[in-house]
This record gives C-alpha cells, structure tokens and sequence, in this order.
C-alpha cells in the first residue's frame, strides 16, 4: 500500500503574454491537484508566458515578467506540500533556454533546459532558444535577486538532472524530446527514473493524437515507468489550436486521459499509480537488467518529499487506477471541435461581437456556418454546467450585463435570432448577382434559419454594374465574358470584380451590423477558402475569401464533405445533405447555351481528391514535378502515363502562376500537414519559373520510356544528363 502514489497532469489554456491570466490557471490546476491528493503536479510547455510568445522571448521584459510569476509561485499556498513541475524560458550565461523549472516548498529544485527543439512544421524553437547540449550534466545558476530573497538560495542547478525524491526517482522529457529518436526517457530509465514527465505545446492536426498517444504508450511498454503528458490547450496567439488530451500512463497502458477539445481552461488529470508495479516491470527483463548496470549516472537532486504515503499508512479508498482504452474521435469531430473552440478563443479575446459570413450556399461557406454552430452547441453545453468563466466570456461577447442572469440554453438562439435587434454570435448574407442561382440562394437561406442565425440576402449587380461603367467611362471600353465573344482577360477580370465587391460588403457590414442594433463593436469577417484551392490558387486574390480568420483553410474538400455528412446527423440538419450533393461553383459567369453550371472542377482541370494528394505528395513526401510524377504512376495504376503526365504539370503550373496569392492568405486554422499558409509554416518562393523547363523535360522522358517510343531530342538529352550529374 506505500507504494500507491497520486500524481496529477493537466491541460491548460495558457495565452501569450497573458501573465495574469496564466498564473491565475497555473494555481488553480495546482489547488485541484492537492485536492486530488497528488504530490506531483505537471503543466504544460512555457506555462507561464505562453508557448506562442515567438519573438517576444527575445525580449528582457518577457523573462523579467515570468520571473515574476514563479516568484508568486514559490509563495503561494497551493504550491506548498506540492513538487511542481512548471514552464518558463530562462537565460543562462546570456543564452536563451527553453526550461522546466521544478519547485517544492518555496524553493528551486532544478532547472532543466530542453535538449532537442522543435524546428519543423510550424515550429521554430531555435529561432529564440539553444538546445542543451550537456548530457548528464548541471551546472549552478545564479538566482535572480528578487529570487534569491525569496527562495533564500543564490544559486541551485542548472542542466541535465533528475529529482530523488524519499520514495522514487522524477525526470523530465519536453514535447519534442518525445519525438526525436534519441529519447531521453532511454537513459532516465535505465539509470533508475520511474516516474517521467512531459510538459508539451502539441497542437491539433486530424489524426494527429493517435501518433502522440502511440509514442506515450510505447514508451512506457519498452521502458516501464510512469509517464505524466501535459499540453496546452486552446488558442494562445496564432492559427495554432492545442488539442489538451494530458495523459497518465503506465508501463504501456493508459491509465488516465484527459478530454481533447474543452472549454475549460484548467483541466486535471489524475491517476494512482503503483510504484512497485515499474519495479517490477523492469525487474522482469533481464537485458535491460543488463543495460541498466552499465549505464552512466545522471546528477540527482534530491527532494524531502514523498509521492507515495509512508510505509505503514494504509488506505483502502486508495486503489490503482484502472487501464482506459485510449479515446480517438473521428475526423469529422475533430473538426467539428477543434475549429470550433478556436474561434471562440479569439472572438472571446480580440473584444469583436461576433461573426460575419459570405454565406454563398455552398459547401465550404456551410461548412464554415456549421462549424460556428456546433462552437455555440459547445458553449450551451458548458454553460449548463456552471462554468462560470465560459458564462462571463459568453455575456461579453453578446452585449448581455456581466453581472445580469443571461445563460444560453439553446445553441439556435445563441448562434442568432430571427430579428437583427436580437441577433447575437453569427450574421450571414447572401450575396447574389444575376449569375447566381435559385438553388444555391435557397440553401443559404434554409442553413442559416435551421440553425438560427441572423440571415440577409441581397443582390449586388447594381455595385458591379457601376465598377463596369467606371472602367468604360475612363477606358472606352467595356469588358464582356468569353461566352459573349470575350478574351480570357476579360473573362476573368469581370469574375474578379464580383468576387473582390463581397470582400469589401461584407466588411462593411460586418462593422456596421452593432451600429445597427446600437451596440458598440463591430463583427470579425470569416474566410471559407479550403486548403485545396488555396494550393491550387483557384480563388480570386481578396475576395471573399480574404478575411479576418478562417476556420477551414487547411482542410480539405473531401474532410469537408465528411464533417457535413457527420454535421448532418449529429446536429439534426438535414439541409446539409443538399450542400455534399451539389457542384461546387463559383457561380460569377454566364453560361453558355447547353451548359447546366459552372464546375470548379471542371475549370480547375482536376477533382478535390486529386488536389489532396497532390498536396500530401508536395509537402509531406516533399515530391518536385518529376518525382510527383513517378510516385503517381504506381499510385494511380488505372491511368495512362501520359494523363498523370498531363495532371502532374497542370498541378504545378498552376501553383507557380498562383503562388503569390498564398502570401495574402487569411489566417487559418491549421488542420493539415500539406497547409500551403505562406512563411508560417510552408517556407516557399513565390516568384516560380512557370515553365519548370527542367522538371517537365524529366517527365517527358520518363513518360517516352514508359510508352515505349525512343528516345527525345539530342537538347533533351543533354538536359536529363545534366540534371543526373547534379545528383
């Protein structure tokens, strides 16, 4: 029975720079930690600034500013009887380290900054931080003075340790330390830690959790031991949201987790774990015995606490805590969930009233509507539990007095109501013109009242007319679409000028809209551009598209399709089966005689699922044309050589052509490891050679011998033999 010991993680949803608000959630996860009876307690990564501070730990006010916060810490009372494990970025001898600070009883433990920083994808940690490269080793650090008076220490360890307490041995493993294939969890584990902690800033993909939990579990299942994952959770400054999902795991088996996507901005998660349990794990493997013998030391700190109750102190209450099998959502409920709760992070803390959207009738917009929606099925929910954090931030985004009685008990009337003077989170309008079709206005304005948001439909051919007349009355001439004998010019300059006039209506109602109902405040505009049209450039640069903030802009049309189908049914709209059945349009031209509607598809030259694999092949497998060519021609076995050829240099001459768009994307939710969102996370030129003179002549080669013809011209020999050299 002395061997049970609990220990608690947590998810929090920490902001950049919110030093208030991120020590105010640090100490209640610390308050319900000892209320669960742990002994330990982990956070996530750079808890006390924020993970998304970027720059901004560049600079002394913000280390200042989170010496501070732990200066608070180390006095206040939750944090006593407590071996808190806490994130912070320190500077030691003038350097910059990403750092796990663990304190117990108002002193300093240890420092220990991280070994291998995240510098991939959207990550780049080396940017403000240095890895420590001492393994196995600490040095002392000298305290802050406003520490030192606190603590009473003027120096205490700095690097590579680990924490003895009276009964087991911690250590500490960072996010991407899990990741990497030197793990430091190996060592620890063969030099006697049984107890590991994980303080991660993980964010949401779909499909990405089964990947983390994976790792967590295998581990633990090679390694036995005591793993304790923390993460951030919400919106802490960018299109990043972290999915939470803080976990307890032991010897392989998940013994504890925490919820993925949450309004609550502390969450715990507590487990008992038994100690003897990890002794005997490893004790039954004899080569690990083995390797354990000859491993190097690690230095030790040693810590007067014990996470166990004392030998002789029995508690029948206190029993180990079951294996839970692991938690996945589908997909589609992750996007259901995670853009959801991001959004309502950023509206609840830019101080806007609510959100505007060009609701076109069409999936991507509906999709957007809905995702709005199940964010206000989400806060009903919550609020129904008495949270009383989700209720104020809820009353202040809708204008209702702070301290009056107003909680929303039905997602439709919290989405809107019927009535402009009443409408609260959402406004959609229709904007038609004499292109636009019956049926595409009908599903705007049945989607926006089966889920009850306040709803215009107006037409702006009288605003496009006078743009064409503008444009004759300076020129001379005017424009006329290619089915009345246009040029392609012409074509797409008068699509764009419609497109372009609902970008610049839809703020101007967006900021009007308050005005109009005497509020004070104006409404953040949303984008619904998905991730395939923005690699593919087939959206008009600033039109609807460009917005405030996007919730789908890394998803794909073929993920959209499912969240609508998923919507569907869980969300009792039937209106949105029209939405997957239709063709997507933009709906901008006239149409010839015989031709039923416009196809983006069809004028793209390419399907959506097409585009999605090009996409996965361009970034995740970091394919060039030729190379996207031959990987293809084995995926695509069905197909001639020639038609992939064709795809392949179609895809890429499109993306040259429409690169610089990518630089003016709205901000987006990232969803996907293919997001094409420009210097963020997709590092690439934007100015192309459109020819690709090099890559296609490759393919034509490669296309030559595939179809069994001879070989090319002497010039396009030279260049294949050229282009082998370089390799």
């Amino acid at each position: 029975m002395g061997n049970y010991a609990v220990v608690a993680t947590c998810a929090l949803n920490q902001w950049a720079l919110d030093f208030e608000g991120n020590y105010a959630r640090i100490v209640k996860s610390c308050e319900l930690a000892k209320a669960a009876g742990a002994k330990l307690r982990v956070g996530p990564e750079l808890e006390i600034t924020g993970y998304g501070c970027q720059d901004h730990f560049l600079e002394g006010d913000t280390l200042l500013h989170a010496w501070e916060s732990l200066a608070k810490l180390l006095q206040e009372e939750a944090c006593q009887g407590l071996l808190v494990d806490v994130g912070m970025p320190v500077a030691h001898r003038n350097v910059r380290y990403n750092c796990r600070v663990l304190i117990l009883n108002g002193k300093i433990l240890l420092i220990r900054p991280k070994l291998h920083l995240a510098d991939d994808g959207n990550y780049r940690e080396p940017r403000w931080f240095s890895a420590w490269q001492h393994k196995r080793q600490v040095e002392d650090y000298i305290l802050p003075r406003m520490l030192q008076k606190i603590t009473g220490q003027m120096s205490v360890p700095f690097g590579d340790g680990v924490i003895s307490t009276r009964d087991t041995c911690v250590g500490v493993e960072m996010c991407e330390e899990m990741f990497t294939p030197d793990c430091p969890h190996i060592d620890m584990s063969l030099n006697g830690v049984e107890v590991f902690t994980n303080s991660s800033g993980s964010h949401h993909e779909l499909r990405k959790l089964q990947t983390r939990v994976r790792l967590i579990t295998e581990a633990t299942l090679k390694c036995g031991g005591v793993y304790l994952y923390a993460n951030q959770q919400g919106c802490d400054g960018d299109r990043l949201y972290y999915d939470g999902c803080a976990m307890v795991v032991v010897n392989g088996r998940v013994v504890g987790q925490g919820t993925q996507f949450s309004l609550n901005d502390v969450e715990i998660v507590t487990a008992v774990v038994d100690l003897e349990e990890v002794r005997s794990f490893r004790g039954a493997n004899r080569s690990r015995s083995e390797q354990a013998a000859r491993a190097p030391s690690y230095p030790r700190v040693h810590a007067d606490i014990s996470l166990s109750a004392d030998h002789g102190e029995f508690n029948l209450s206190l029993r180990p805590s079951p294996t839970l099998e692991a938690h996945f959502d589908l997909p589609e409920k992750e996007i259901s969930m995670g853009p959801a709760l991001w959004l309502w992070d950023y509206l609840r803390r830019c101080g806007m009233r609510g959100f505007f959207l060009p609701l076109s009738g069409g999936l991507d917009s509906g999709s957007v509507a809905c995702i709005v929606y199940s964010m206000c099925r989400e806060l009903v929910c919550t609020a129904r539990t008495g949270n009383e954090q989700v209720i104020l931030d809820i009353r202040r985004v809708t204008g209702e007095p702070l301290d009056g009685d107003y909680v929303p008990t039905d997602a439709r009337e919290l989405c809107g109501t019927a009535t402009l003077a009443c409408s609260r989170i959402l406004h959609t309008c229709y904007m038609g013109t004499k292109y636009s079709s019956d049926a595409t206005r009908g599903r705007a304005k049945r989607l926006a009242e089966a889920i009850g948001c306040y709803h215009i439909d107006i037409n702006i051919d009288s605003v496009v007319t006078s743009v064409h007349t503008l444009f004759e009355t300076v020129t001379g001439r005017r424009p006329v679409f290619a089915s009345q004998g246009g040029t392609s010019a012409e074509n797409l300059a008068l699509q764009n000028v419609q497109a372009r006039l609902r970008m610049v209506l839809a703020y101007v109602f967006a900021q009007l809209l308050p005005w109009c109902r005497n509020r004070t405040g104006s409404l953040l505009v949303l984008g619904s551009a998905n991730v395939d049209e923005s690699l593919r450039g087939y959206l008009t640069k600033y039109d609807c598209s460009s917005a405030d903030i996007n919730p789908i802009g890394s998803i794909s049309k073929v993920d959209l399709r499912r969240f609508l189908g998923y919507a569907e049914e869980s969300f009792g709209l039937g209106i949105l089966q029209e939405f997957v059945e239709a063709t997507p349009s933009a709906e901008l031209i006239p149409l010839a005689s015989g031709v039923r509607e416009q196809s983006d598809e069809e004028e793209m030259g390419m399907t959506y699922e097409e585009l999605s694999i090009f996409g996965r092949l361009r970034k995740l497998e970091r394919c060039g044309p030729f190379s996207m060519f031959s990987k293809l021609t084995h995926l695509w076995p069905d197909r001639a050589p020639e038609q992939v050829a064709e795809k392949v240099k179609r895809f890429f001459f499109y993306y040259a052509v429409n690169r610089h768009k990518l630089t003016t994307l709205t901000p987006a939710y990232h969803a996907e490891a293919y997001s094409p969102d420009d210097n963020r996370f997709d590092l690439r030129p934007f100015l192309y050679p459109t020819t690709w003179s090099r890559q296609f002549a490759r393919i034509d080669q490669a296309l030559r011998t595939l179809l069994g013809e001879k070989n090319g011209t002497e010039e396009e020999q030279e260049t294949i033999k050229d282009c082998d050299a370089s390799h």
